[in-house]
């Protein structure tokens, strides 16, 4: 199973509120800032919603 490195691109200033708690519960603060987490459907649908916040990789 892969991973997914989960980079945050732009800053979430001026995001709804909903955006602002994803980001945060992901564990990324600053921009630069990145995650690693298991690629399954919840983490996958989450990113979904912040796709334009984010970069995505998939790492082995």
């Amino acid at each position: 199973m892969t991973d997914l490195k989960i980079t945050l691109k732009r800053s979430v200033i001026g995001r709804p509120q909903n955006q602002r708690e994803i980001v945060k519960a992901f564990g990324l603060h600053r921009i630069s800032s990145s995650v690693i987490r298991p690629n399954d459907a919840v983490t996958r649908g989450v990113i979904a919603k912040i796709s334009h916040l984010v970069d995505v990789e998939e790492i082995k």
